[in-house]
């Protein structure tokens, strides 16, 4: 008898009698999928409607960057020290958005809740994965064009910039949120307890 039979009888000796799973690999939890309701579709979809109505993003005609330029832009009063840091990956990174080979609408949708989001949550540094094209006019090139566009619509984006090869380089954007007022009041708090 050669080894791998003998290891298949000591195997079959070990389990004793044992039956083989079906062809299915899932467990059954007796609970069925149910479809949304029709009400609960019609309050997802006037949800949907009232956030679309909110987003200010223009999709109008955009400059396209140049694929291999990299962006970066600070409102007026932000350091060029911040932007240095957050280039560098000296932020942690609080939140991420991944928007590669997703339709340019569907980014425009995302993108309006994901930094309204993070600025209500007093997130400061936050990463969007767009990916990079090689050519002008690939849809990544696009996208990254849009972005940089609609990052400037946002009050609460102060600063934004490629990330570093080893963040993803040109396929990636740093962005850096303004403080919220809650922050900053917690900030003056934990400043005043100190010097008290």
């Amino acid at each position: 008898m050669n080894q791998p039979m003998r290891d298949d009888m000591d195997f079959k000796a070990l389990v004793g009698d044992v039956q083989p799973l079906g062809r299915t690999n899932l467990a059954d939890t007796g609970k069925k999928r149910s479809q949304a309701t029709e009400a609960q579709q019609a309050r997802r979809e006037a949800a949907q409607a009232v956030l679309d109505e909110r987003n200010f993003l223009s999709d109008d005609f955009v400059d396209l960057l140049p694929p291999f330029d990299p962006m970066e832009f600070l409102r007026e009063g932000v350091q060029q020290a911040v932007v240095d840091k957050l280039r560098q990956g000296g932020y942690p990174v609080q939140a991420q958005l991944h928007l590669i080979r997703r339709p340019l609408a569907e980014c425009r949708r995302l993108l309006f809740p994901f930094v309204h989001d993070a600025y209500s949550h007093d997130l400061r540094s936050v990463m969007i994965v767009h990916g990079r094209g090689r050519e002008m006019d690939s849809p990544a090139n696009v996208l990254r064009s849009y972005l940089a566009k609609w990052l400037q619509q946002f009050e609460e984006v102060q600063a934004y910039t490629s990330a570093q090869s080893s963040d993803g380089g040109l396929g990636a954007t740093w962005v850096m949120l303004r403080k919220s007022e809650r922050a900053k009041a917690s900030n003056r708090e934990r400043q005043q307890k100190r010097r008290g």
